[in-house]
């Protein structure tokens, strides 16, 4: 199974990152391919995308000042199956991709991978968080799989897209060195 490439830009102002491809994504070659999966008509309907988007139009997120990218590139049927050094690597690949490409802001796709980054002392939930990740403000939404129990409805996660909108126009506090 072929590996997912991220999608870059240089200073976005937001770089979404997930934990890692799903099979469906990988098998074709799209970000957020899996059936139902609502990650894209969430993007549209919080007003991040000024137009609908599928996964076959991932390709077009640098355009719109997004990035995309994973903490663990393998492709699996569930993050339960990447491993501890998968993880590790990751985390590493990911704070240089972060100082690399100096986003806004980070929003990690899922409490999980925000604790997979962090470690699991940080604070559960959705919504804008303390840390920092080089001069990146942090924010996590809800995982936008179906199997999430804790956000199970469009709705539910909705509210926290819409969120990330208006955390993403507001000034960060801390100057960016452009």
């Amino acid at each position: 199974m072929r590996c997912l490439p991220a999608l870059l830009c240089a200073r976005p102002r937001i770089l979404f990152v997930g934990i890692n491809p799903s099979l469906r994504s990988a098998e074709v070659g799209h970000h957020f391919a899996g059936p139902g999966n609502p990650f894209w008509r969430l993007l549209y309907a919080a007003k991040l995308v000024p137009e609908p988007f599928t996964y076959e139009d991932d390709v077009r997120l640098p355009a719109c000042g997004f990035a995309l990218t994973n903490i663990c590139p393998r492709p699996t049927r569930a993050a339960s199956e990447l491993t501890p050094d998968e993880f590790k690597a990751g985390r590493a690949r990911l704070a240089r991709v972060i100082a690399r490409l100096k986003p806004d802001v980070v929003a990690f796709v899922g409490v999980t991978v925000y604790r997979a980054f962090f470690g699991p002392r940080v604070s559960l939930g959705a919504g804008p968080k303390p840390e920092r990740i080089a001069d990146a403000r942090v924010f996590v939404v809800p995982n936008p799989s179906g199997l999430n129990a804790a956000y199970p409805g469009f709705a539910d996660k909705l509210v926290w897209f819409k969120q990330l909108k208006t955390y993403e126009g507001k000034p960060s506090r801390v100057p960016r060195q452009r």
